[in-house]
């Protein structure tokens, strides 16, 4: 007897389901209607519209730091819960904390995966975007990435500033590297189980196909659905104002028409005087203009006299001198780098002249000497007018 099925197992086979596909068909059931009592279809169509826009704005901003073309579309809301977002983040991640402090009050939380993270990072610091794919993040990452998201989300304030009609501000962003599931309570922001999902398609180049994922408190979400509610309410009148008065406006100059067509019928000035009307007073003639040629003094009789001496009031003005070695140029991770002893090379050759610089122009040449226990430079070339950069 301890071989044969059950009853329940029987039917489990027969209906194509195991019991653990069951308890995960019932768990989906239960977090559909915890959504469906969280948010409205309305209210959900809404936050997918704001994430739209403001991700939008936010993937121009990502472009011009990273020098590749960037796409964040097809906004995807849901109410989850952390359990189930643990779930979805086998791999470490990276979570950026934004708080809003005007126009809006509550918590945004960004979540990205760490090997887009490492692209992005690498890309700001003048990489091909594989530099460090297989290194760890460390601090600087995390605070590359912090500034790529605090310009991220600040040009999103300004869409939402412009939607929502009225300013919003953040403070700087806070980034966390999440290693396993385990530690996602360190990250949880709000005091509900339950939590707004906005998935949206990330694209950098043909370096990044992934996901980002936005996280919203409920409350917050509602505010926000809220704040472009009431401008859409605020706007509607308006217009059926304008509507309205439009006609009355056009109307009023049909109604003034005849009083003016009928003033030029009364040509006597006693008729227009009995009837107490003020007659328009005739046109005076209009005396003439004396217009006469501006007479100006011939510059081609007497030489302009230069004064030389003027030279002497610009005499006592301080001007800065500098010598330059030499330039070169160094991508951000090789300064990073530097340490004591090390040896940066530049573009002069040992023995060439330096550049010897008169606000910040070159006008000279020069060899470097040694004058007591001081260098100095000895001027060997002054460079042409046309020549001076």
């Amino acid at each position: 007897m301890g071989d044969m099925l059950s009853q329940e197992e029987i039917n489990a086979l027969l209906n194509g389901v195991s019991s653990e596909d069951e308890s995960i068909t019932e768990d989906m059931g239960e977090s559909a209607e915890t959504e469906k009592e969280a948010l409205t279809p309305e209210e959900i169509d809404a936050l997918g519209e704001i994430g739209n826009i403001s991700m939008g704005t936010s993937a121009t901003t990502l472009y011009a730091l990273l020098g590749q073309k960037v796409t964040i579309t097809t906004p995807r809301v849901e109410v989850i819960t952390w359990e189930d977002i643990a779930k979805l983040f086998v791999k470490p991640f990276v979570a950026v904390k934004v708080q809003y402090t005007e126009g809006l009050k509550g918590l945004n939380l960004l979540i990205v995966k760490e090997d887009d993270v490492k692209i992005i990072t690498d890309l700001m610091m003048g990489g091909d975007g594989f530099g460090n794919i297989n290194g760890e993040l460390n601090e600087l990452h995390l605070s590359a990435i912090s500034e790529a998201m605090n310009q991220m989300v600040g040009s999103a304030s300004t869409s939402l500033s412009s939607m929502f009609d009225k300013r919003v501000d953040i403070s700087p962003p806070e980034s966390t590297l999440v290693e396993s599931a385990a530690n996602i309570e360190k990250i949880k922001i709000g005091t509900e189980d339950s939590i707004v999902m906005i998935m949206f398609k990330l694209q950098v180049g043909e370096l990044i196909d992934s996901e980002i994922m936005q996280l919203l408190p409920i409350p917050f979400a509602k505010e926000m659905v809220a704040n472009l509610m009431n401008k859409n309410k605020l706007s509607k009148p308006v217009n059926e104002n304008n509507a309205t008065q439009q006609p009355v406006q056009e109307q009023q100059p049909q109604m003034q028409q005849p009083q003016v067509s009928q003033m030029p019928s009364y040509q006597p000035e006693q008729q227009a005087a009995g009837f107490g009307m003020q007659m328009p007073k005739r046109p005076q003639p209009v005396q003439p203009i004396n217009v006469q040629p501006a007479q100006f003094q011939s510059f081609e009789e007497e030489p302009f006299a230069i004064d030389s001496n003027n030279i002497g009031l610009l005499m006592d003005v301080p001007l800065q001198i500098s010598v330059e070695l030499g330039r070169t140029t160094k991508k951000i991770r090789e300064i990073l780098e530097f340490g004591q002893g090390s040896i940066i090379e530049l573009d002069k050759l040992a023995g060439d002249p330096v550049d010897i610089l008169v606000n910040g122009k070159v006008i000279a040449k020069g060899e470097v000497v040694v004058i007591d226990e001081s260098f100095g430079v000895r001027i060997t070339d002054i460079l042409h007018p046309s020549k001076r950069l």
